[in-house]
């Protein structure tokens, strides 16, 4: 993989809105249309970050607005990630997913007939799936080697502290004919471009790494993968635009943040800069 070295200006000044309103740095790497966030957390102080009712990937949480749209936006992209899943790679065999979460995109992928595994570094989130009768485990260090035919990541790369290690451990577990699919967000996106430092998807410092098309593209190309396609979140600029509104205003202003996630949307189409973006990735021959 391509040596990551990051300048040492500042590209953008970000707040912690989440948990503890500490401001972080973002940097771009020398050599790739990357940002990376400084001061990186020690390993053993990143935790802490992820303590908060805010933080809905970790919980099954429907108490407020931004909580139900959330979990209704997630439940109506189950199926899509599936059928995307399937046409890239026919027949059901065994599927990773690394930052399970809660478990429902596994058990949505259980009942279309997959064997499924997960792994997911949160307890409180491991609990949730396990009473849902999906046993998850803390990491993939004990998934023998090339036994997967799909490995995915839900908006889970951006927040690995070892990039480097990460794509290494990634090319072990996968199959040589196996499939990874892999969602991030893009600050190359219309909704990042207006909301600058308030933009939600930069959420600091739980995002160690931001990344563009053209980074993800150099990245595991030089690490033996190469990108087959690429397909946009629709709904992720909605969402994110909600949230960006409210860190930029106090308020959600639902109107003015419709009208932000359309605009990028629409834009999206032509560009391919979707608010987030999931690639779908092989290894090369």
């Amino acid at each position: 993989m391509l040596p990551l070295e990051f300048s040492n200006k500042t590209s953008l000044t970000c707040k912690d809105h989440t948990v503890t309103g500490e401001v972080f740095e973002l940097r771009k790497a020398k050599d790739l249309d990357l940002l990376a966030t400084f001061p990186k957390p020690d390993l053993d102080k990143l935790p802490a970050y992820y303590k908060s009712e805010k933080y809905i990937s970790h919980t099954d949480s429907k108490k407020g607005f931004l909580d139900k749209i959330y979990q209704k936006v997630k439940d109506l992209m189950l199926s899509k990630k599936l059928n995307w899943i399937e046409r890239e790679k026919p027949g059901q065999g065994n599927i990773l997913d690394i930052g399970a979460g809660t478990g429902d995109f596994l058990l949505a992928a259980k009942k279309r007939g997959w064997k499924v595994f997960g792994a997911e570094p949160n307890s409180g989130a491991r609990n949730l799936a396990s009473k849902k009768g999906l046993p998850l485990i803390d990491n993939t260090k004990s998934f023998p080697s090339h036994s997967f035919d799909v490995i995915t990541m839900w908006h889970v790369l951006e927040h690995v502290p070892d990039l480097e290690e990460q794509i290494s451990e990634l090319n072990r577990l996968l199959k040589p004919d196996g499939l990874l699919v892999i969602a991030v967000p893009n600050f190359k996106s219309y909704d990042a471009r207006k909301y600058k430092e308030f933009w939600a998807a930069y959420d600091v410092p739980r995002h160690l790494y931001h990344f563009s098309p053209s980074a993800m593209k150099e990245i595991f190309s030089s690490a033996g993968f190469f990108l087959t396609s690429q397909k946009g979140l629709f709904f992720d600029s909605f969402y994110v635009s909600l949230l960006s509104e409210k860190y930029a205003t106090g308020s959600s202003n639902i109107p003015k943040a419709l009208l932000t996630g359309s605009i990028s949307n629409f834009k999206a189409r032509s560009t391919g800069n979707y608010s987030s973006l999931t690639y779908f990735i092989r290894k090369s021959k």
